[in-house]
């Protein structure tokens, strides 16, 4: 049995996190995105940047163990703009024996980020964008 990793990359606005729930949905995958853990217990988004680290921290945690424990295919849905954010997940991939298939979703549609990211740090995001096309 073939155990699968998507990795969507794109910055806010993009639709990653629309197109992952969709995936997820189509193939029965588990679905995770770092936006979840941004979360108050009424279920309301609030990020905060001091929060950033530990939500990821906590999407990393959560694909861990879905590897570990079911080896079942899993989504997941970050902007990624490095290889230095895909590291850990390709790490856990290895470490698991999952295949990972990485998709950049590009904004093509005009939408905005619902998250309000400020003009200069998608630019900053747009600027910093890595794209590795193949493994040497």
């Amino acid at each position: 049995m073939s155990k699968n990793l998507y990795l969507l990359r794109g910055l806010p606005g993009s639709g990653k996190s629309t197109f992952a729930l969709k995936l997820a949905n189509a193939i029965g995958a588990f679905n995770f995105e770092a936006d979840h853990f941004h979360e108050d217990a009424d279920g309301n988004y609030v990020w905060r940047p001091e929060n950033v680290a530990n939500a990821h921290a906590l999407c990393q945690r959560a694909v861990r163990h879905i590897m570990s424990s079911s080896g079942e295919d899993i989504v997941v849905s970050n902007t990624s703009t490095t290889e230095k954010e895909l590291k850990p997940y390709l790490a856990l991939a290895k470490e698991w024996g999952y295949t990972v298939t990485s998709l950049i979703v590009e904004n093509r549609h005009g939408n905005k980020s619902i998250h309000g990211v400020p003009e200069e740090t998608m630019e900053a995001m747009q600027r910093r964008f890595s794209v590795k096309l193949r493994e040497v």
